[in-house]
């Protein structure tokens, strides 16, 4: 079973990476959710949905909004613990995506930093030279935030910014949505039906 570690920071976008989630665990993946205490502010806004905890009773909340069935192989973790598996390169994890990724974010770990496990965790995934993807919610982006994200592709990161397309006609925000999400589940090398690709 591949495995795969999804930050959500204080961006705006949530829905992203909540849809992100959704999709792995429909592909039969195994997804440790690890959201900040900004992630979770700004999910609640956007979207209305409140994780307040961790643990069971938050995989129970998250299924429950995704309308997932009980028993999927998600876990919840704290963003402050770096005791979790994703702190460690001897883990079995094959991808990280942050999704969305504050600016803050970005500069923390092109930085190096890893003041916390999502910022641990995807360092992580770029010294042991693991797929990492970065979907960066800002704009307009100043020098700084371009440097950092050069900073990031350089390491080994791949950066996709949510810019959806056109070409399939979206009639809804969730098209637009799935169409990101699929972005980033190519780069993960995880199979969808999201979009109409160009030619098909």
């Amino acid at each position: 079973m591949k495995t795969y570690v999804v930050a959500i920071t204080g961006a705006s976008g949530s829905v992203y990476g909540l849809r992100l989630v959704e999709q792995l665990l429909a592909s039969g993946a195994a997804v440790t959710l690890i959201v900040t205490k900004a992630g979770r502010e700004v999910m609640a806004y956007e979207t209305g949905f409140s994780l307040a905890d961790v643990g069971p009773t938050a995989v129970d909340a998250v299924l429950r909004f995704l309308e997932i069935a009980p028993g999927a192989p998600l876990r919840v973790v704290a963003s402050d613990d770096l005791f979790d598996a994703a702190a460690s390169g001897s883990a079995r994890i094959d991808a990280m995506a942050v999704c969305p990724a504050s600016m803050g974010f970005c500069g923390s770990v092109a930085a190096g930093l890893a003041s916390d496990l999502p910022e641990r965790a995807a360092d992580v995934m770029l010294k042991e030279r693991r797929p990492l993807v970065i979907v960066p919610r800002e704009t307009p982006m100043s020098l700084v935030h371009l440097r950092n994200l050069t900073s990031l592709a350089e390491a080994g990161a791949v950066i996709v910014p949510p810019s959806p397309a056109f070409y399939q006609r979206p009639k809804t925000i969730d098209d637009l949505v799935d169409f990101v999400v699929g972005k980033v589940l190519d780069q993960l090398g995880v199979e969808h039906h999201l979009f109409t690709r160009w030619g098909e």
